[in-house]
């Protein structure tokens, strides 16, 4: 049956996305008892940070889609390779790779998933990360990961999130968001109470620790939904707890909460502003870290997020596809700063973008906002 169609994928997707917020969860808890220049965190070559949760949540996914679904019939495009692991001097690296995976792993019957039957080790965890080397494109099934979006925010105790999603022949059908330091939205909360998706860096306390959420998404079913994410010695219910989100009813820009990403680096935070300004958003920009600004659109928290890349950028589709498919099916509105939907079959990279990207809860301030990119385009420096 059609309604049926992804179902299981999105079971299993939900799942490992559940199992991988645990994992960050204690990777978190100990680097923020460490100093932050440690071996568990390194620069890649484009100067981003990878850390031992990287490298682990890519092993843990790849080694669990694999095993469900077959190695033949899985392709995954995900951020990180198995370079600096591979190197004689990270033999120290790898190894809290390789055990943090194992750990995990360990814990894969209390979400409902098949762990291996033996201890993995060092070349069986840098094939399951090396296996995620699909480019995509534009036919065929494939799985997109982003294993840590958000890595500054994640070793600075903010907001980072595990993205997972399924491309068929270019669309997003399935697409899961973790974000452990995110909390789901209480019944009877307000919207001004934005401490959840605080973008300060500072360290969470411990309760806020003890709560996140996983949302996730169907295309085409129009609802998106939240559950909270599991601890302590629980097991994973599906779908107890689930909750259905929908984008914020606001359609006054006045009123209106935008998003942003912090780093200044791929962002043009002053054309975004000038835009803000001119469709009348009164409200400071929140910035956060990853792939959270796309679910708080999602569950009512923010409006509108914006992003026009710097010259010579090129976005990844692993940074997008899971978030745009959560806000269009919680309601939203997702295209590129011309209004075109975004193009996922490219390859890796949101090849055709024009501009930028337009996130919006609903049409009439995405309308607003694409007729101002217009007016306001040729006086940038974009």
């Amino acid at each position: 049956m059609e309604k049926e169609k992804y179902s299981e994928e999105l079971n299993v997707a939900v799942r490992v996305v559940h199992m991988a917020c645990g994992l960050c969860q204690k990777v978190q808890k100990g680097l923020l008892g460490n100093a932050l220049d440690n071996d568990e965190v390194k620069s890649k070559d484009d100067d981003s940070l990878v850390t031992i949760a990287d490298w682990s949540v890519q092993a843990t996914v790849s080694w669990i889609l694999s095993n469900t679904f077959g190695c033949e019939n899985v392709s995954i495009v995900a951020e990180e390779d198995v370079q600096t692991l591979s190197k004689p001097e990270s033999a120290g690296l790898l190894g809290k790779v390789v055990s943090t995976v194992n750990e995990c792993l360990a814990q894969a019957s209390r979400y409902g998933l098949e762990g291996p039957d033996k201890t993995l080790g060092p070349s069986e965890i840098l094939e399951a990360i090396s296996r995620c080397n699909s480019n995509g494109g534009p036919l065929g099934r494939h799985w997109v990961l982003d294993p840590v979006d958000g890595t500054l925010g994640f070793v600075r105790g903010g907001q980072y999130a595990v993205a997972l999603a399924l491309i068929d022949n270019a669309e997003v059908v399935v697409g899961v968001l973790g974000c452990p330091n995110y909390h789901m939205k209480r019944d009877g909360h307000n919207k001004q109470q934005q401490n959840h998706i605080s973008s300060e860096v500072s360290v969470p306390s411990p309760d806020m620790l003890e709560e996140g959420c996983v949302m996730y998404s169907k295309k085409g079913t129009g609802e998106a939904w939240v559950q909270p994410t599991v601890y302590g010695d629980s097991k994973y219910e599906w779908p107890n707890f689930a909750k259905q989100v929908h984008v914020s009813p606001i359609d006054d820009p006045a009123l209106a909460t935008f998003c942003e990403p912090v780093e200044r680096a791929n962002s043009n935070h002053s054309f975004a502003a000038g835009l803000a300004s001119s469709v009348g958003l009164r409200n400071k920009p929140l910035r956060v870290y990853s792939m959270v600004k796309y679910a708080a659109i999602a569950q009512g928290d923010a409006e509108i997020f914006m992003k026009f890349s710097r010259a010579g950028y090129k976005e990844k589709i692993w940074d997008h596809a899971a978030g745009v498919l959560i806000v269009q099916e919680a309601g939203g509105v997702v295209t590129d700063a011309g209004g075109r939907s975004l193009d996922f079959s490219k390859g890796i990279y949101l090849e055709s973008l024009d501009r930028g990207i337009v996130a919006c809860s609903g049409t009439k301030l995405h309308e607003k906002l694409i007729g101002a990119v217009y007016a306001r385009w040729e006086s940038s420096s974009l």
